[in-house]
């Protein structure tokens, strides 16, 4: 018998036929697939009505089982209740399909956000980041200081999004390419990178190692577009064009620090205009090696005129190139030397610092190996604090040739230096003026050595001793005792058994025999 073409002949069809929605009906037919025209015109990712139909069937069958499973149980039987022939859907009904509780954040601001979450400490910004991609942004715009180990997200640009109110950006990791699956991480001075057992002539961190500065300039272009007010770079391998572009738009920009960079790079720096504290590694032994000498060093003092810090890690130089420093720079108060590989006589160019106030030597294999005749040395007339960490000075001529040029120094501190014996620290007293001295870890000095020098100083108000063994307390003479009793600060730790007779002077303790132990009558 025929069927009109809106009428199933089977009420209950089969979970096998192929259900498909016909493109000009609204009624169902049997085994009917579109034609092959048509097929484009359907979204793949739809469902069709077969597809809806089997997971309602499916979802019936699934509650019919546990219906039938709760009648069937003899706990749950009672004489009037029985199973049921179809499943029970409404309680279903009512169910709410997405229970989410409200975010009443969503009520405030972003401006009002952003200040509740800057109040909290920096220590819950990851933990706030990720509640969601709201606070994920606003937690970036408080960040202001990172360091980058990929360069990808630098030339990607994706560090400008997530973070976009950066004043302090460290680049120097990202500039090495290194293999990041090592386990060995090595830290010399101011480098710290993971590297493989392949060490070479040129040392762990090979000359490919760096990226080309064709990219790197790329990056600081960037960054200076997106940063202008950037306050601390610190980069690695950057050319001249890429410090001009920081230079222009940098205004800002106060504390710089250079790797790997030769010395017309430091042709770049002449266009910032408030930079007062630079950072120059030249050369660190096993990591890598590039010149820096006279020639960078008159470009930096030409054209940063406003400096007050500077700091020579590995650098080369002369006389002439301190000379300039001083003369261009006015307003340096503070040079630092790291393993210097200076000339002989620049120690001579110091002088020409007017107002430097702080001068620090450490890791120097030497002072200065031909300071020339103590007549045209000069002296450093403002200078108050004079430091020397692991530094050689066995030389006598280069330490007496210090301490010309520093004879108006303050404070003279001594930290793990090694050939400082009774000979070389009396060259010392040369400076008149001391009013503070701190020695530690100076292993040949002895308490002869040091009370002829700390007499000789009648201005001392404040002595500083540590792990200095072959300075012992029996051998303090009345003489040195009186200082130690005028003195405004004294600290007198010069090995471990001083330390321990002053901290249990008064106790009783430490005394031979009996005496402490001894038993009360009463």
């Amino acid at each position: 018998m025929s069927q009109s073409p809106g009428t199933n002949p089977n009420p209950n069809p089969s979970p096998n036929l192929n259900l498909k929605l016909s493109p000009n009906s609204d009624s169902y037919y049997p085994n009917l697939k579109p034609p092959p025209s048509l097929k484009s015109k359907w979204s793949p990712e739809a469902l069709s009505l077969s597809d809806i139909w089997f997971k309602q069937q499916r979802l019936k069958h699934v509650i019919y089982k546990m219906q039938q499973h709760y009648f069937n149980h003899p706990l749950s039987r009672t004489p009037s209740a029985s199973p049921p022939s179809e499943p029970d859907l409404t309680p279903f009904q009512s169910l709410p399909l997405d229970p989410i509780e409200p975010d009443y954040t969503s009520l405030l601001s972003d401006a009002l956000l952003l200040k509740i979450l800057s109040k909290l400490p920096v220590s819950q910004h990851v933990s706030n980041s990720l509640v969601c991609k709201r606070w994920l942004y606003l937690n970036g715009r408080l960040v202001q200081s990172l360091k980058v180990t990929d360069w990808s997200f630098v030339s990607s640009g994706r560090i400008f999004g997530r973070f976009p109110n950066l004043t302090d950006l460290d680049l120097v990791r990202a500039s090495i390419r290194v293999t990041r699956n090592s386990g060995i991480l090595v830290t010399r001075k101011t480098m710290s990178v993971h590297v493989d057992t392949n060490y070479t002539l040129d040392g762990f961190i090979g000359k490919t190692a760096f990226l080309p500065s064709n990219e790197v300039d790329q990056g600081l272009t960037l960054i200076a577009e997106k940063y202008p007010n950037l306050q601390r770079l610190v980069a690695a391998g950057a050319s001249e064009q890429g410090l001009i572009r920081i230079a222009a738009e940098c205004c800002t920009l106060q504390e710089l620090e250079l790797h790997c960079c030769g010395d017309l790079a430091l042709k770049g720096l002449s266009g910032i205009k408030n930079l007062q504290v630079v950072k120059l590694i030249g050369f660190i032994d096993g990591f890598y090696n590039s010149v820096i000498s006279d020639i960078g060093l008159t470009l930096l003092a030409q054209g940063c005129k406003r400096l007050v810090k500077l700091e020579l890690c590995g650098c080369e130089g002369s006389y002439d190139g301190i000379k300039a420093i001083g003369q261009c720079c006015q307003m340096l108060e503070e040079l630092s030397f790291y393993d210097h590989r200076m000339d002989g006589g620049w120690l001579a160019g110091l002088s020409f610092c007017v107002n430097l106030k702080t001068l620090k030597l450490k890791s120097c294999k030497s002072i200065d190996e031909s300071p020339g005749a103590d007549e045209h040395l000069g002296s450093c007339s403002t200078l108050e604090e004079l430091q020397l960490e692991r530094c050689q000075i066995r030389d006598k001529q280069s330490v007496k040739a210090l301490f010309l040029v520093c004879q108006n120094v303050r404070a003279i501190a001594f930290q793990n230096c090694w050939g400082l014996d009774d000979d070389v620290f009396s060259l010392a007293s040369i400076c008149r003026r001391v009013k503070l001295v701190s020695l530690e870890g100076c292993s040949l000095l002895t308490i002869k050595g040091l009370e002829w020098v700390v007499l000789s100083w009648k201005g001392l108000q404040q002595l500083r001793v540590v792990s200095c063994n072959n300075i012992k307390d029996s051998e303090i003479t009345p003489e040195l005792a009186t200082l130690f009793s005028v003195l405004k600060e004294l600290k007198w730790r010069p090995d471990s058994r001083s330390l321990l007779s002053s901290n249990l002077a008064g106790t009783g303790m430490g005394n031979k025999g009996g005496r402490f132990f001894k038993r009360s009558r009463d």
